[in-house]
């Protein structure tokens, strides 16, 4: 049998095996998908296209590099795409250049990369093996000393290959690397290691914008603001929580499907279905997080600008100059602070906090944390309340505080003994868990309000409280449509997914529940407007949601958005009442068929695309180092 294969070049057989472990991943690990035969055979060749192309390098070289240059190159590309899967398990996402230097918080995640790692991955590596044992038992065979003809006829088919793909995929995504708010759209046309190629490149351009930006670009930006953003009607609830003490809790991993949604016949989270009916409670409310997660939603409420498209921006643009919420509180009296046992390292928060002019950070540190009080990914929420409230006594009045709880954290560990309804029964263990840690959140949030009534200033509080991104991803897609009771999940019922709790809490006031749309981009105006502080100098791209003068939509970081009447997502337009698909972009429509993008989705996806990029033309331009907030004129700023 060898003598028939040793007639092929190792470089070939390496791009076979490589190809086909690549398409495997791609076709039954990540969750991509398929909506026609043309992305079915976009997706099977890209993987041979890429492996071809690095592996022909070899006959370029010296013969007794080859054989080295193939193992190693088999072996770093089957880590990259293995640590593309782990991570794609956790957040139904691909590795960007920006994540890779968040390395720092790895060491904190403990049982959540340990969940995310199974013992048949090491089947991921068996062409590796194979290579390894061809390459040593038959270096003398291999090796060859390649002709001219023959390595200008390798350059050829490799270029041949790529331009192919990149047409195909060209025709199947018109504008493929312009239109790039979807890393998922990237990965299935041109391949993992493509994207990663252009990511690298995307990165590189976006390092040059701040050394070029001069400030001329926020003409532009705020114009469109003052368009589209600004509202500074006034409405009954103006002011009415002036001076109070603002406390807002950030509710860990917590989507708006268990509100109000019962498990085994019992509330999921009985004390926040409660707390609502005595609230403002925004029932289609949205997460606009990225790679950056819990951070990202603190930039959002922070600055009131998107997330990068990649990384997190507490991160990569740390040191940039911004204009938050602590900043205008403090300009009207407040001290600030953030509570969350968790290292002050972890997201940069030690530095991003104070760029953002946050007073305290009461950390890890800041509190006893045993084995007896902690589980996954450090204190429990419970005594993480308990021990806070010491501190929240002795700051100084008014105060904005925002607690960050971490129990309803993936992998959903939850000791037995602090379980208070059984788990769902379902493929998915993530799920199965979620529901135990939900409801232990709901708990330890009841207890806090206890001990804010017993301090007997309960009165002078306005409690906010926000879900902070997705727990469960689409990898879990299957056992969530089991407990919804639906079919399948669909590209509409994932988006209607990412709604998460808004609730402001304010008492004496009978709340209400609203369901026009809103997002997290939306909370910093909402919390000025209520505050009855001055904001008419800020710049953001949210608007209040208390407001009549709304944007009419809500824009996702990946580019979908939600509007009134339509669901934007995958290059599909939705009916957002009913669910149902009014038409693809990539389709002619007739009126027949019923409206036609052009009058539905289109518009505002163009108008959603231009607001993501001014946010992006800010970080990474560091443009408000141009401006001058105390009187709304740009002047350079430069550090």
């Amino acid at each position: 049998m060898f003598h028939k294969i040793n007639k092929i070049p190792l470089y070939v057989i390496a791009s076979l095996l490589f190809g086909i472990k690549t398409y495997i991943v791609y076709r039954f690990l990540f969750n991509i998908e398929l909506d026609n035969v043309m992305q079915e055979i976009i997706l099977f060749i890209n993987p041979f296209v890429s492996a071809f192309l690095v592996f022909a390098i070899s006959v370029w070289l010296k013969q007794e590099r080859q054989m080295k240059f193939i193992r190693y190159a088999s072996l770093l590309g089957s880590l990259i795409l293995y640590f593309n899967l782990v991570f794609y398990r956790n957040f139904s996402d691909f590795l960007t250049i920006p994540v890779l230097f968040q390395g720092s918080n790895a060491a904190d995640l403990g049982s959540s990369i340990l969940a995310l790692i199974h013992v048949w991955d090491l089947l991921l590596f068996l062409d590796v093996m194979i290579i390894w044992y061809l390459s040593k038992k038959y270096t003398s065979t291999f090796t060859v000393s390649y002709k001219k003809r023959k390595k200008a006829l390798a350059f050829s088919l490799s270029i041949a290959f790529l331009l192919g793909n990149y047409i195909l995929a060209e025709i199947e995504r018109p504008q493929l690397l312009q239109r790039t708010f979807d890393r998922e759209y990237l990965v299935k046309n041109i391949g993992i290691f493509n994207y990663h190629i252009y990511d690298v490149v995307q990165q590189s351009k976006s390092k040059a914008q701040r050394v070029f930006a001069d400030g001329n670009e926020l003409t532009e930006i705020k114009q469109y603001m003052q368009e589209n953003t600004t509202d500074q009607s006034e409405t009954d609830l103006a002011g009415i929580a002036k001076d109070k003490n603002l406390i807002f809790i950030s509710l860990e991993s917590l989507q708006s499907f268990v509100i109000n949604n019962t498990l085994h016949g019992e509330e999921v989270t009985p004390f926040l279905n409660d707390i609502i009916d005595e609230s403002y409670y925004f029932n289609n409310f949205y997460h606009q997080t990225e790679q950056g997660k819990t951070s990202d939603s603190e930039f959002l409420v922070e600055t009131g600008l998107y997330p990068l498209p990649s990384g997190a921006v507490f991160f990569t643009h740390g040191q940039n100059e911004y204009n938050s919420t602590s900043e205008l509180l403090k300009n009207n009296g407040y001290s600030s602070s953030v509570f969350h046992a968790n290292n002050k390292s972890f997201w940069n928060r030690d530095v991003m906090y104070d760029n953002l002019g946050i007073d305290q950070f009461y950390d890890v540190d800041a509190y006893e944390v045993t084995d007896e009080n902690s589980i996954g990914w450090g204190l429990k929420d419970k005594p993480f309340f308990e021990q806070s409230i010491k501190y929240l006594q002795s700051l100084p009045e008014p105060y904005y505080s925002r607690f960050i709880t971490l129990t309803n954290h993936y992998p959903f560990d939850l000791a037995e003994e602090d379980a208070t309804i059984d788990k769902f029964d379902s493929n998915s263990k993530t799920l199965n868990q979620y529901f135990q840690t939900a409801r232990y959140m709901d708990e330890s949030i009841k207890d806090f309000f206890d001990q804010l009534k017993e301090s007997g200033e309960y009165e002078d509080f306005i409690i906010v409280m926000m879900g902070d991104h997705y727990g469960i991803s689409d990898f879990h897609d299957k056992a969530m449509a089991q407990y919804l009771e639906k079919d399948k999940i669909t590209p509409y019922d994932h988006i209607q997914l990412q709604r998460v709790p808004f609730i402001v809490h304010i008492p004496g006031e009978e709340g209400k529940t609203i369901s026009k749309i809103g997002g997290q981009i939306d909370v910093k105006p909402t919390l000025m407007h209520v505050l009855g502080v001055d904001d008419s100098n800020d710049l953001s791209f949210g608007t209040n949601l208390f407001g009549e003068n709304r944007k009419e939509f809500v824009a996702l970081r990946d580019g979908s958005f939600i509007s009134n009447d339509y669901i934007y997502t995958k290059d599909q337009c939705f009916n957002r009442e009913t669910g149902e698909l009014i038409v693809s972009d990539d389709e002619s429509s007739t009126e027949d068929e019923g409206k036609s993008v052009e009058s539905t989705c289109a518009p505002i996806q163009e108008q959603v695309q231009e607001e993501l990029t001014y946010s992006d033309q800010i970080i990474y331009g560091d443009l408000f180092r141009f401006h001058d907030f105390q009187n709304g004129n740009l002047e350079n700023k430069q550090k």
